[in-house]
């Protein structure tokens, strides 16, 4: 259809054909723009993608390995007394340190190198590069040293082929300054009891009674009467200067205690006397009484 037809059509039939003719040349408008912008949103989708995934590789590739190439320190650690601290520069994740924590505190016990090979999440790679630095304290390992255990068949005159001149009735020796050797002269004790009492000696830090020696597993009461206890010798102890493990070894105080006190110490500062450890709902009137003359403040 040319000009010269349109021109014979009414008034009404060239404003429809007008309308259609505008209706058909918007929409080829709007086919056209909406293939740009697609084509443009595609080619900046392809872009925007390509870049985060190349500098995100980029990236992630540098600090994964600076994470798992970071050096890690190797110390002489007892699983059953370190820190949270000496733990994490093992390089244990804090989650790990957290399981530790909730089996010494459910009394759990590492007895043995072996014993934390179990931890969660533990690779065998970490565990051989930790085991030759795993150092069990004596208190936690294997119950070799009872008295069950100790005892020999053979008699005392077998081990030791000198006589020991064994103590009278009435006669004393000190507790905090004998030997093992002056410890042997009183009638039933042998060697075993006497390396039990200096080694429980040394971790009270000196004897404050003489009755304290029925805490040691088994010993023979009919002895205690051949002892005194000179309280001089006593080594005090500062509780608001020592550590948590210090703490801990103490066999008046433990693990909870010594969580209780360093706790204390961390919200309140120094405690001022032994009436503030009545404070610490672990610390019972009993425990007190038996701390009182080994600490000072």
């Amino acid at each position: 259809m040319n000009i010269h037809d349109f021109l014979y059509y009414n008034k009404s039939d060239r404003n429809t054909i007008l309308v259609l003719l505008g209706i058909a040349v918007a929409a080829l408008l709007v086919c056209f723009l909406f293939d740009n912008n697609d084509e443009t949103l595609s080619e900046g989708y392809t872009q925007t993608q390509q870049f985060p995934q190349k500098h995100f590789s980029k990236n992630q590739s540098s600090s994964y390995y600076d994470v798992e190439t970071h050096p890690h320190e190797l110390f002489p650690f007892d699983p059953n007394t370190a820190d949270s601290t000496a733990l994490l520069r093992l390089g244990l994740q804090p989650w790990q340190v957290r399981a530790i924590y909730k089996y010494r505190a459910r009394g759990g016990v590492y007895r043995q190198p072996s014993d934390f090979a179990r931890l969660y999440g533990l690779t065998q790679q970490r565990y051989r590069q930790l085991k030759p630095y795993i150092r069990i304290g004596q208190d936690y390992q294997p119950a070799a040293l009872l008295p069950e255990a100790q005892r020999r068949k053979t008699t005392v005159d077998s081990l030791y082929p000198h006589t020991i001149q064994k103590l009278k009735l009435g006669e004393t020796i000190d507790l905090n300054t004998a030997d093992t050797t002056l410890l042997q002269r009183v009638p039933g004790i042998g060697h075993y009891y006497a390396q039990r009492i200096v080694y429980y000696r040394g971790r009270l830090g000196g004897f404050n009674d003489v009755n304290q020696l029925q805490e040691i597993n088994g010993f023979p009461t009919e002895a205690i009467k051949y002892f005194k206890a000179d309280c001089v010798h006593i080594t005090k102890l500062n509780v608001n200067r020592m550590t948590f493990s210090d703490l801990q070894h103490h066999p008046y105080i433990g693990f909870y205690r010594a969580r209780d006190i360093m706790d204390y110490r961390r919200l309140r500062g120094p405690l001022r006397s032994i009436n503030d450890l009545k404070l610490l709902k672990s610390f019972t009137p009993e425990a007190i009484d038996r701390l009182r003359a080994y600490v000072v403040f």
